[in-house]
């Protein structure tokens, strides 16, 4: 498969799109603080940063726990989680 090849525009063609452009109210350059506020696209993927961090562990739960989590339909694991947080919380030892 052969690549197109990009033609840029002269000199004199890139001015009038310029102008072209400068005219047209709803296509005006953008400002030095916009500019400023632009973010790289990459930084916007993805799933957004949580401030509770969690650790990705590998366990193996008897198969009437995960039926059980699972019946409750979306959102189980996290239902898991809050139990066991919830058990932790009860259990734990104040100092």
């Amino acid at each position: 498969m052969k690549r197109s090849q990009v033609q840029m525009p002269s000199a004199q063609e890139d001015r009038a799109f310029t102008a072209a452009a400068k005219r047209d109210p709803d296509a005006q350059p953008l400002t030095s603080q916009q500019l400023k506020a632009m973010v790289p696209m990459k930084a916007l993927r993805g799933r957004p940063k949580s401030e509770n961090k969690k650790r990705l562990v590998s366990v193996r739960y008897s198969p009437e726990v995960i039926d059980y989590f699972k019946s409750t339909g979306d959102g189980w694991q996290s239902l898991m989680d809050t139990v066991l947080r919830q058990y932790v919380a009860r259990h734990s030892r104040s100092t």
